[in-house]
């Protein structure tokens, strides 16, 4: 099986973070959201990974391929980096990476991570992964049959049509097929709102024949935002706290708490503070006479005197906040 990652998108939703670190490579849990998708698909494949493309933008950099291209090797596979140097759209996002197109595909958007107890059933033709949800009009959603099968994809129905999202994840028995539905939309500038998109070619592979079917995750974890983000790693070290060590051996700890879950990377530095619950110390950060939660704390920053509740900061930030000297009188109320 190969695998396909759309990850060129530049993360606008995302910045300041994203003006100097792609979307995907913003840690959760201490990897990146990309390393951490591609593990959990793997982790699902009853087959083979052969191949694992990445489609990115140029502007990424070398540094960036280099670590993708080794997420790929610690799989099991080999790894591709495909450029998509202008958005247009999911359909020709997919289309950058045509040389894997063949033989079985799963597809998955890269700002998506998902909980789910499943093994992909190779032998039906399509798959589309989806969630159920409390306001369907914001998303693309699916019509089912009693059997499973999808009869409809409409996108942001303004009437009740269906509660099950699309989330972004997809499987193709025949990646060659889905390989000449997308070139046709090119060939034949079959666009929606400007873009190419991959639900105009599945709607062409449903009306000749092509079966496609639903399966549900238990759990949908978006990374599309900041606050987005913070919650995502929340659940993602709720969920991984007894699978993985949240704890790097050189971390130094003295005289704090930790309250977990928590993710404390290597070289960080706690001293007097208290960390957790849902914190991620990214490799040689430094927290000083602080109070964190629910914060994501990037690679080489520096916090002292701090409190810090839903945040997320990037990498070698220095934070430094100035102790107070205060003089309150009876019943005085400081917010």
């Amino acid at each position: 099986m190969n695998i396909i990652i759309p990850m060129a998108g530049m993360g606008k939703r995302m910045r300041p973070h994203t003006l100097t670190t792609a979307k995907p490579l913003i840690p959760i849990a201490g990897k990146p959201v990309v390393q951490r998708l591609v593990e959990d698909i793997v982790a699902t494949s009853n087959q083979p990974i052969e191949n694992i493309a990445f489609i990115i933008n140029p502007a990424f950099g070398p540094a960036t391929e280099a670590m993708l291209l080794e997420v790929a090797g610690r799989l099991g596979a080999k790894g591709h980096i495909c450029y998509q140097e202008e958005a247009l759209g999911t359909a020709h996002a997919i289309l950058c990476a045509k040389e894997l197109l063949t033989g079985n595909v799963f597809v998955a958007f890269a700002d998506t991570l998902f909980k789910a107890n499943f093994t992909i059933d190779a032998g039906k033709d399509a798959i589309i992964w989806t969630q159920k949800v409390a306001d369907p009009s914001a998303f693309g959603v699916v019509r089912l049959a009693e059997d499973g099968e999808i009869l409809e994809f409409v996108e942001k129905p303004k009437e009740f049509v269906s509660d099950l999202a699309i989330i972004g994840v997809y499987y193709f028995k025949d990646g060659a097929n889905l390989h000449k539905e997308l070139q046709y939309l090119i060939d034949n500038d079959i666009k929606m709102k400007g873009e190419y998109q991959l639900t105009d070619a599945m709607e062409n592979m449903k009306n000749k024949g092509i079966k496609f079917y639903c399966d549900q995750v238990d759990e949908w974890l978006d990374c599309g935002n900041k606050d987005a983000t913070v919650f995502t790693n929340k659940r993602m070290l709720e969920i991984k706290k007894e699978q993985e060590v949240l704890i790097d051996p050189s971390a130094v700890i003295e005289n704090s708490t930790i309250i977990a879950p928590c993710y404390i990377g290597p070289e960080v530095v706690v001293r007097n503070a208290v960390v957790g619950p849902h914190v991620s110390l990214e490799k040689g950060v430094s927290v000083e006479f602080s109070l964190l939660s629910n914060s994501i704390i990037q690679e080489g920053t520096q916090l002292k005197n701090v409190h810090l509740e839903n945040s997320l900061l990037g990498k070698h930030v220095q934070f430094q906040e100035q102790p107070q000297s205060i003089s309150l009188g009876d019943y005085s109320f400081l917010q």
